[in-house]
């Protein structure tokens, strides 16, 4: 029997399987040993001795672009003639925005909307009979809302009043900003950030500590207020026949951001 026992381990193939299990739990263990040699020295709970700093952070940058928005509305007895006195203006208007110089990729339509027009019958008398009546449909408005991006600023100021002449309805704007308003955050967040730093320096010296390592790190960005908004009003006869060109100062744009950093300390 003992040979027996022999003559199977003594077999290739079971010479090689054994080989393969060596093999594997020698890759497991090496694995294991890298393991704990890259967590040595950390510790298994979080840090308890930390100190917590702020800082708020702000970056200031001139506009790049304008955007202004604008309605091209007409109501009419079917909506197939409201629709056909709306898109009239609305390809007169979006010639002249183009002839501004404006990119295609520079307009774009927010809304269109179809909507019913009702009249609503008048109170009965008092103490009279006031059998049920329902509203009636007069006709059909027919409205489009466009909103244009304008990158030479110094051609805001003609668009208006273009806009006002061709007797557009709620124009909104100009809304000064960044195209890329993540520029203006990251100059934020890297104020705010040198700033939290120097207060952990300064603590460092006035504790008597050593700051270590950074344990946590959480920051808020704000937002940041258009230097002006300016309206035309809501069109039609508010408009006269010639608008003149407004005066538009373009301002500057903060961003904020404020952060929260904490240092574990010895």
């Amino acid at each position: 029997m003992n040979n027996s026992i022999y003559e199977m381990f003594d077999t290739g193939g079971v010479r090689a399987a054994l080989v393969g299990v060596l093999c594997i739990l020698s890759l497991f263990l090496l694995a294991e040993t890298i393991t704990v040699a890259a967590n040595f020295g950390r510790p298994g709970a979080p840090a308890t001795d930390t100190i917590t700093v702020q800082g708020t952070g702000q970056a200031t940058f001139p506009p790049d672009v304008a955007r202004v928005s604008f309605t091209v509305e007409h109501t009419a007895d079917t909506v197939a003639e409201a629709q056909a006195a709306t898109i009239k203006q609305a390809n007169a208007v979006l010639s002249f925005v183009e002839e501004q110089g404006v990119a295609e990729k520079d307009v774009k339509t927010l809304s269109y909307n179809i909507s019913p027009q009702y009249s609503y019958p008048g109170p009965c008398p008092a103490g009279s009979f006031c059998p049920v009546r329902e509203p009636k449909v007069t006709g059909y408005q027919v409205s489009e809302t466009v909103q244009v991006t304008v990158r030479d600023l110094e051609k805001v100021s003609d668009l208006l009043a273009g806009l006002g002449r061709l007797e557009v309805q709620n124009l909104n704007g100009p809304a000064f900003a960044l195209d890329d308003p993540t520029v203006g955050y990251d100059a934020a967040r890297a104020d705010a950030i040198a700033k939290a730093k120097a207060q952990a320096m300064l603590l460092e010296k006035q504790l008597g500590v050593s700051l270590t390592k950074i344990v946590n790190f959480s920051e808020s960005s704000g937002g940041y207020p258009y230097p002006m908004m300016y309206g035309l009003g809501m069109g039609g006869d508010s408009f006269e026949s010639k608008a003149s060109a407004p005066n538009i100062p373009t301002g500057e744009n903060t961003y904020n951001a404020s952060v929260s950093i904490t240092y574990e300390i010895r």
